[in-house]
């Protein structure tokens, strides 16, 4: 049975886990998002009151 041979498959699991924990990370932690969230002023702002046109 060739599935229970284990020279060629802790080969390709050892480079692929390799490729998951060297190559991808750097790539995924240089992405730049392109809208960063602006900061809240710390005063409330303004609302003024709704005029409804049936009350």
């Amino acid at each position: 049975m060739p599935q229970l041979n284990p020279s060629p498959w802790l080969a390709i699991m050892v480079f692929s886990w390799m490729m998951f924990l060297i190559i991808v990370p750097p790539k995924i932690l240089a992405h730049i998002f392109p809208n960063e969230p602006a900061s809240r002023s710390m005063e409330e702002s303004q609302t003024g009151s709704w005029s409804w046109p049936w009350v």
